[in-house]
């Protein structure tokens, strides 16, 4: 059996809504599946105790225990049970141990760019495994993915101080870096440093761009109540990036508290609603003409 690593984070404390009420009872138990088993594979990539050749073997593990070639990862064992009883594919979940291989052994991120074809494997597969277990269409993924993107990199921004003095992990990309005038080392001060500071505040836009890309998502879909946590997932997003233009997250609080958590997710949930429901609205007959 493989050793289980603690988790650090349950579907309770994670940034954003992880499977909450507001997604129907019948989808709840496949997607808290999915997420612990990408949870323990993600506590393997990120332990500080393990090498790299050792975090590669059991996540090799976690792939296997997913296909079906062992028993050994509980994780592994549920989420392939979950996923036969559903007839889904395990394919987002491979793509997920396929960035987790990745924080095994690199560090660093070479510009924008490089940074989005790793959200490719670490963010987007989870926005396209939900849509795949409420049985919506494919051509929804891209305003998906950009906002899986955007989710990824606020998450890189507000944990940039940490994953830097943990794991020597920067997702920072070293171009946006290089070009305000800040170094890497800047990520070990107790306050971030001007240039730092503008570079923070640059991906902080460039995540609202990204926000702004999967718009049209709430609406898209057909579940109204998958559309309700999809608004109240960007409403907390905005307001996080907003946040991050504003305050230093070497040194202060970027999340939100519990209250603001509830109160912004209770508002973009009524948005996400009202944006599904505008969409779907039956067209007066003169309209559907045209």
């Amino acid at each position: 059996m493989t050793e289980t690593i603690p988790p650090h984070r349950t579907e309770h404390s994670e940034n954003f809504p992880v499977a909450s009420r507001l997604i129907a009872a019948r989808h709840r138990g496949v997607i808290l599946a999915f997420y612990r088993f990408v949870r323990a594979a993600d506590d393997i990539a990120d332990h500080s105790a393990l090498t790299p050749e050792e975090k590669l073997a059991r996540l090799e593990k976690m792939a296997a225990a997913l296909n079906g070639e062992n028993d050994d990862v509980p994780a592994g064992q549920a989420l392939r049970a979950a996923l036969a009883a559903r007839d889904l594919t395990p394919r987002h979940a491979l793509d997920l141990l396929a960035a987790f291989r990745l924080d095994a052994t690199k560090k660093r991120y070479a510009d924008w760019s490089d940074l989005m074809a790793y959200c490719g494997l670490s963010a987007m597969p989870v926005g396209r495994f939900v849509l795949d277990v409420h049985g919506e269409s494919a051509e929804l993924w891209p305003a998906s993915d950009a906002i899986c993107a955007s989710l990824q990199v606020i998450n890189h921004l507000q944990d940039c101080g940490e994953d830097y003095a943990g794991l020597d992990r920067v997702y920072l990309p070293e171009e946006t870096l290089s070009r305000h005038g800040a170094a890497v080392a800047d990520l070990g001060g107790k306050r971030a440093s001007p240039p730092l500071r503008a570079a923070i505040v640059e991906l902080a836009h460039r995540s609202e761009a990204l926000l702004a890309e999967g718009a049209s998502l709430a609406g898209g879909v057909k579940d109204f109540r998958l559309a309700c946590e999809i608004g109240a997932i960007v409403r907390l997003a905005r307001a996080n990036c907003r946040r991050l233009k504003r305050r230093d997250p070497l040194s202060e609080r970027v999340h939100p508290s519990k209250a603001g958590f509830i109160a912004l997710g209770l508002i973009g949930a009524i948005e996400g609603g009202f944006a599904r429901a505008a969409s779907h609205a039956p067209q007066p007959a003169g309209k559907r003409a045209a």
